[in-house]
């Protein structure tokens, strides 16, 4: 059974991953022949395009302020929702529902919701007299990225709280009531006892909330198409962009190897700092 799968993981994940690297040293509108030109493309994104270390600067950005809100709201809803009550377990239902809906289908609730004349932000922000708070919120440079945050947040926490609960159910009772025992408060037992020991399912939430935020192409060419003046624009729409709006395969293929190897960096990164901690 071992060689068929090898097989099926070499066509499918392999070879497009090698083809992808014969294709970032070439130059290649995607009809001509591909012509060969070393390492031209990755001279020029390191240092001719100015576009792409902005794009970087978003992409960390947005990484960054997912990963500390989705993480952190994912844990609280996690710790207030641990008990298997039945309301305990239609919340769980309902934050995780988000979850099962496609990232385009977010993205048209998450537009009308901004709508700068008719969404629903903007009319309650105006009906309890908070005027200045109702924003263009997709159309400003200074709010676009930051609107997004937070419904990539909305969409994947209930995701994360699933996979916090898990882990936190492994811990021993006698843990709590030991520390119980000894005085401690409940903000005490979560620093003594649910963070330590939480820390393996926050190395996996982080690793793949990062993934996420890499990822998050439908999300925002849907809403922003990495506008306005590419202020939502992060690797996968530029990525995309440069392949089949500009033609340029070759110079696409490496942004997708840089890509990749900035997210096996961050995620190596995340894990080597988590583990001295436990």
């Amino acid at each position: 059974m071992s060689v068929p799968a090898f097989l099926l993981y070499a066509f499918l994940y392999l070879y497009p991953a090698l083809n992808n690297l014969r294709f970032s040293t070439t130059r290649w509108d995607g009809i001509v022949e591909p012509e060969f030109v070393g390492l031209r493309n990755f001279s020029n994104l390191m240092t001719n395009d100015d576009l792409f270390f902005k794009v970087m600067g978003n992409n960390i950005r947005f990484t960054l302020l997912v990963v500390i809100f989705q993480t952190g709201f994912s844990l609280l809803f996690a710790i207030l929702l641990l008990k298997n009550s039945r309301g305990n377990v239609f919340l769980r239902t309902l934050y995780f529902f988000p979850t099962i809906l496609s990232s385009v289908s977010v993205a048209m609730i998450w537009l009308f919701l901004y709508d700068p004349n008719w969404g629903a932000i903007n009319i309650f922000f105006n009906k309890i007299g908070l005027e200045a708070f109702a924003l263009n919120w997709l159309g400003s440079e200074t709010s676009a990225l930051y609107a997004i945050v937070f419904s990539q947040v909305w969409f994947h926490t209930g995701q994360m709280m699933v996979i916090y609960i898990a882990g936190l159910q492994q811990i021993p009772a006698e843990l709590y009531e030991a520390a119980e025992v000894d005085g401690a408060n409940r903000w005490q037992q979560f620093r003594s006892v649910t963070w330590p020991m939480a820390l393996p399912t926050t190395a996996v939430v982080i690793a793949y909330t990062t993934i996420q935020s890499f990822r998050a192409f439908d999300l925002i060419y849907t809403m922003t198409l990495g506008g306005p003046n590419n202020s939502t624009n992060i690797f996968s729409t530029l990525i995309y962009l440069t392949a089949f709006n500009e033609f340029r395969f070759g110079y696409a293929a490496a942004q997708t190897i840089f890509m990749v190897l900035m997210i096996l960096f961050l995620t190596w990164l995340q894990r080597r700092i988590l583990r001295t901690k436990y």
